[in-house]
C-alpha cells in the first residue's frame, strides 16, 4: 500500500459532465465527475465491455467527447489540435497496454527507448542523469528482466511475462506525470501479480507519477490509494433519436 497522496491543484486528471457517443450507437457513455490527484494511485474496477477502454481513450485524448470538459495537468484537451494532443500524450502519459503493443522485431531496450522518440521533454529529463540506454537498462533490470536478454534478441522471442516488463518500462521511462495501465496483470497468477505490482509501485514512488489502472480484479484493491467502480462515475443515456425509434 502506498503512502496517502497529498491533493494538489491542478489535478493530474479531471473529467466533468462528459458525454461520448460512438458513431451509429444508440447510447452515450457519460461521466459526471472523475478526478485523479498528483501522485495518486487509482484502481478503476469494471467488467469487460463495460466502458473502461472508452474512458481511457477519452483521458488520453485519443477520443473527443461530444460535451463536457477533460483536463490533464490543467490543460483542456479540447483546446488542442489533433497533432497537439498526440504530442501532449507522448510527453505526459505512459501507457501499459493489455496486449503490450511491442515492436516484435526490436529488442527490449529498443522498445523501451521508443517511448522517448516522440517526447523530447521526457528525453531531456532522462539525459539530465543518464543516457537513454542506461535508463532503459536500469528500468528493465529493476522490473526483473535479466541483462543478458535486454539487447540482441527481438521482443517476439520473449515470454509473455518478460514482454509485460518491457511494456511497463517503456511506459515509465522519462517519468511521465500519468501512467495508465490497462489490465496489466490479467494473465498473471497471484504470486506473479504481487511481484509485478511491487516492482511497478517502487518505480512510481521514485518518479512521483500518478497511476490509473483499470481491471476487473477485486484482489488488487489493497494496493491503491483509492478504488473507483466504473458504475459509480458513469451513466448510459439513450439518445432522443433512439428513444423515438
Amino acid at each position: 500500500m502506498t503512502e496517502p497522496f497529498t491533493p494538489s491543484a491542478p489535478p493530474t486528471v479531471l473529467l466533468e459532465h462528459v458525454a461520448f457517443q460512438w458513431p451509429g450507437s444508440a447510447f452515450r457513455f457519460g461521466v459526471d465527475r472523475f478526478r485523479i490527484e498528483k501522485a495518486e494511485r487509482v484502481l478503476l474496477l469494471g467488467p469487460s465491455g463495460g466502458g473502461k477502454s472508452t474512458l481511457l481513450g477519452l483521458i488520453s485524448g485519443i477520443s473527443q467527447p461530444q460535451k463536457g470538459r477533460i483536463e490533464l495537468l490543467g490543460t483542456d484537451l479540447a483546446k488542442l489540435s489533433s497533432a497537439q494532443r498526440d504530442r501532449f500524450r507522448a510527453e505526459h502519459l505512459g501507457v501499459i497496454f493489455q496486449m503490450f503493443n511491442l515492436l516484435p522485431y526490436a529488442s527490449a531496450q529498443d522498445n523501451v527507448r521508443l517511448g522517448l522518440s516522440f517526447a523530447p521533454n521526457r528525453a531531456r529529463r532522462v539525459r539530465k542523469e543518464e543516457t537513454p540506454e542506461e535508463a532503459a537498462a536500469r528500468l528493465l533490470t529493476a522490473l526483473g528482466l535479466p541483462k543478458n536478454i535486454q539487447t540482441g534478441q527481438p521482443a517476439s522471442l520473449l515470454s509473455s511475462g518478460q514482454q509485460q516488463r518491457v511494456a511497463a518500462a517503456r511506459a515509465l521511462i522519462g517519468d511521465p506525470e500519468l501512467v495508465i495501465a490497462d489490465e496489466p496483470t490479467s494473465a498473471l497468477d497471484g504470486e506473479s501479480q504481487q511481484a509485478f505490482l511491487d516492482l511497478i509501485f517502487k518505480q512510481l514512488d521514485r518518479s512521483g507519477s500518478s497511476l490509473l489502472m483499470v481491471s476487473h480484479d477485486e484482489r488488487l484493491a489493497d494496493w491503491f490509494d483509492r478504488v473507483v467502480r466504473l458504475t459509480d462515475i458513469q451513466r448510459h443515456e439513450e439518445t432522443p433519436d433512439a428513444a423515438a425509434s
